[in-house]
Formats: C-alpha cells, structure tokens, sequence
C-alpha cells in the first residue's frame, strides 16, 4: 500500500517570547483526514523522534479530536528520520506550527529524506511554515527543489499580522524567493494552494485539506 509521510517539528520555545509552539495540529490532522479517506498508510516522523510538542488545539474542532484520540499513543513516541527508509514512501507531507522555522532548515537527515523521495518520483507537499523544510531542500544536482517553482506558504504579510515577523528567524516567504522561488500569495489567511508537478504548498492553515487533496492527485497521476 503507498504510505505517506508527516513531518512534524520537535521545537516547543517561540523564540524568546516564553510562549510555547510546536506543530500545528490541525495541519496534520486534516490531511491525515483526506489521506486516510483516499486510502493511505500515513506515518509520522519528527525531527527529534518521541513526542513533539503540539500547538493550534482548539476546542470544537471534531477532526483534531478524534486524530488525537486515534493517534495519541503514535504521536508520543515518533520515530527519526534514520529510523525510517525513503524507499517505503511516495509523499512526503511538512505540517506547519512555527516550531518548524527553527529546526526543519537544518535537518539535514529530513531534507535528504524528502530529496531522495522527490527523485525516487514522489510528492513533496507543505502547508503554512512546513515550506520551512523546503529552504535547504536540494536535489541530487545541487540545485535547491524550490528554484523555478511555483509555491506558496505563510506569507510575510501574515507573519506580521500574528506579531511575529520580528520573533521567527527569518520571514519564510523571502527565503523560499532568496531560493529562486516564484512566490504566489493570496490575501492573509485566505485558502490558497499551489501545485507545481510533485511540489504542492499552502500558504496557511485554512489551506491544509486542499493541500492534502492536491497531493493526493499529484499522486495518482503519478500513478497513471
């Protein structure tokens, strides 16, 4: 069966503002929703392995209850990238939560994971700062995934509306252009997805099931 896997950061400090962070847990449940449906194996790994730190919890939302209820005991004790094999996975998914702006770049073990599944013909797929995985993400030619592309993520604009473009270590969106990106935003907090061939981003957590849905058509027609 194709299995997909879900990136999730192990960082809990948001910078030095004594606010916790971590992954945003409705950007991984949603579209575990839509992989499962879409008959999916879908695996967890973090940066640390064991239990990552969770952010974005809020009462009401019926998704991230029953995906904490039925995945609780998977996501307290996730495994590390080198406990894993590329080989087994078609899609590779980068959940956002700010927690990823300070350790998904210099994973070097997860950036060398998502290439080599992007060159064995998968899909790379992030939403809202999981493209902060994508900064140092190149490919067996040197060259960066992201250059040439079209993509999107959380946007400068919407950093600065949550007040935090001055507590992140740097503004996603000029990083992934620095990258030689073509950026394509929508306005802040908008639903907004870009598919380019097996490159599938959203810009912010509203965009997370379409980014899901998108993958897996990436997917499939791969598979055709």
């Amino acid at each position: 069966m194709s299995r997909i896997l879900l990136v999730l950061t192990s960082h809990e400090e948001l910078g030095d503002t004594g606010r916790s962070t971590g992954f945003y847990v409705p950007e991984a449940a949603h579209p575990f929703r839509v992989f499962s449906e879409a008959g999916y194996e879908v695996d967890f790994v973090s940066v640390q392995g064991g239990e990552p730190p969770r952010d974005g919890v809020k009462p009401g939302d019926a998704v991230v209850a029953g995906f904490l209820r039925e995945h609780g005991a998977r996501l307290a004790s996730t495994p590390t990238p080198d406990q894993l094999d590329a080989a087994d996975y078609d899609a590779v998914f980068y959940v956002g939560g700010h927690g990823t702006m300070w350790d998904l770049p210099d994973s070097e073990e997860l950036t060398k994971f998502a290439a080599t599944v992007y060159a064995n013909g998968g899909v790379v797929g992030a939403v809202c700062h999981g493209p902060a995985g994508l900064v140092n993400l190149r490919l067996d030619d040197g060259s960066y995934l992201v250059h040439g592309k079209r993509l999107t993520s959380f946007t400068n604009e919407e950093e600065t509306a949550v007040g935090l473009i001055d507590t992140v270590p740097f503004a996603l969106e000029s990083a992934l252009v620095e990258r030689g990106a073509t950026f394509v935003k929508a306005d802040n907090f908008a639903e907004n997805v870009v598919a380019d061939g097996r490159l599938v981003t959203g810009q912010n957590p509203a965009s997370a099931p379409r980014t899901a849905e998108l993958v897996v058509e990436a997917l499939r027609d791969r598979e055709n």
